[in-house]
């Protein structure tokens, strides 16, 4: 008997109310429609960032000119793809000086909250740093109708320690769990002071790549990892110690969620690297084209029901960048 033919009491009407109103808040929570993205001026395979991305690979045969114009294009392509689903994007133009290869990734170095915090975070290459632009936070702030508190970790860089956003975070916002796989990018420390400052539960594992027949550490958790509102995207196979594996799937499990698992292959083909995000009257699960011909048709299926999976085309940028879909994108809240 389907729920429209069997007749319902006044508490189970009252509960369905209820629960339709507190899933509506909660779905707020996790996504937003609102991101903001930074084009990239002179994108280019950046030598201070590849000792520790094993998933940067310089393409032969094309210049730098070339390089950067096809990354342009791929990001144009992005941004149309997304604004046709109803989200709102902010584009902000890098500039040619200071020379950022990497400035289209913005969400390592900013970061923003429901509670009106955002968060400024310390970058391990020199030429990243140069990312923190003053313009582009005063034309965020400009448009806000609310004013912000700044937590500011980037003076920890003096220190040479890092956290580099929500590529070292991977964040269950309804739940205050942040996930972190520990490496040169994210500090054991700063993950916990962060998760102190912000009202988070911290948890933290290692997890690895093979490159060349080496467990290399990888460099940020959200190649492995992806939450969404009703479903996480993880590699629990590159989570080596079993332990942490376990308490890893368990938090993830405990939520109710769906957990999807790829494999390494896919992971190194970024399917872990995708974000939920809500357009106007849908969610949309965001990657890469890449990404999407990875997966099986089962994990299609089953993103499908969680919302609509938009992929594009980012194969310049993710070889030359080591970096995909989820990491072009800052949400905004």
């Amino acid at each position: 008997m389907s729920l429209t033919q069997c007749p319902l009491t006044r508490n189970e009407t009252k509960w369905l109310q209820y629960n339709s109103l507190f899933s509506y808040f909660r779905k707020k929570m996790q996504s937003t429609n609102r991101i903001f993205m930074v084009r990239p001026a002179a994108f280019w395979w950046n030598e201070q960032t590849a000792i520790n991305n094993y998933y940067q690979k310089a393409i032969t045969g094309m210049d730098e000119v070339e390089v950067s114009t096809s990354a342009q294009n791929e990001f144009d392509a992005f941004v149309d793809k997304l604004r046709s689903q109803e989200i709102e994007v902010e584009v902000f133009q890098d500039s040619i000086e200071p020379n950022t290869p990497d400035s289209l990734f913005p969400n390592n170095w900013i970061s923003f909250h429901i509670d009106q915090k955002y968060v400024l975070y310390p970058m391990y290459a020199n030429n990243r740093r140069l990312e923190r632009s003053p313009e582009i936070m005063t034309a965020l702030f400009n448009k806000a109708s609310k004013s912000y508190t700044l937590l500011d970790l980037s003076y920890h860089e003096n220190q040479g320690l890092f956290l580099e956003g929500t590529g070292s975070l991977v964040l269950d916002r309804e739940h205050k769990i942040a996930y972190a796989c520990i490496s040169e990018r994210t500090n054991e420390m700063l993950v916990r002071k962060w998760c102190n400052e912000m009202g988070f539960k911290p948890i933290l594992f290692h997890a690895y790549q093979t490159v060349n027949g080496q467990r290399e550490p990888i460099y940020h958790t959200n190649v492995m990892l992806s939450i969404g509102t009703d479903f996480c995207v993880v590699c629990s196979a590159a989570v080596d110690n079993s332990v942490e594996r376990f308490i890893l799937l368990a938090s993830l499990e405990a939520h109710g969620r769906k957990v999807i698992n790829i494999s390494e292959d896919q992971m190194s083909n970024f399917a872990g690297n995708m974000l939920e995000l809500k357009g106007f009257s849908h969610k949309c699960i965001v990657m890469s084209t890449r990404a999407f011909h990875s997966l099986d048709e089962s994990q299609r299926f089953l993103l499908g029901n969680f919302g609509k999976i938009i992929h594009t085309s980012l194969d310049v940028i993710e070889t030359h960048g080591g970096g995909s879909a989820r990491c072009m994108i800052a949400e905004l809240f």
